[in-house]
């Protein structure tokens, strides 16, 4: 399946909901954002959104620093 994450086409092997995407991809869930089809989801909804074909991710890090 082809989604984009960031601007980047990706293929995934099977069906995913955000939160294992975000597992799969090693990010920290509490630093991070992700907007899904245009929409920011909160980290509670993410195991309720399963991915589809050509679905646009985009995940915004927090990174500290001076």
């Amino acid at each position: 399946m082809k989604i984009k994450i960031n601007g980047k086409n990706e293929d995934i092997e099977k069906r995913l909901n955000l939160d294992q995407l975000i597992l799969e991809k090693g990010l920290c869930a509490e630093r991070i954002v992700v907007e899904h089809n245009l929409r920011i989801v909160p980290k509670e909804e993410w195991k309720r959104v399963i991915l589809h074909e050509l679905d646009n991710i985009e995940i915004v890090s927090f990174v500290g620093g001076g």
